[in-house]
């Protein structure tokens, strides 16, 4: 059975990646930083989409609206 995660795999692999480092060293402080572009520019990704969303909504409720 496939297990559906709203997390991304890029996201998951990075976080396993850290798992393996000692907290406070350089690559994890790297992975870190790392992590924190990956998971700022997914909260980007779905803001957008729910605003694009939001538009399309309006648009079809005013073009019903005329009808």
């Amino acid at each position: 059975m496939k297990v559906v995660s709203s997390i991304p795999s890029d996201i998951l692999k990075i976080q396993k990646k850290m798992c393996e480092y000692e907290i406070g060293s350089r690559n994890y402080k790297k992975y870190k930083k790392i992590l924190a572009k990956h998971i700022k520019r997914h909260a980007m990704q779905k803001r957008v989409n729910s605003n694009i969303k939001t538009i399309e909504i309006i648009q079809q409720l005013e073009k019903d609206k005329k009808i």
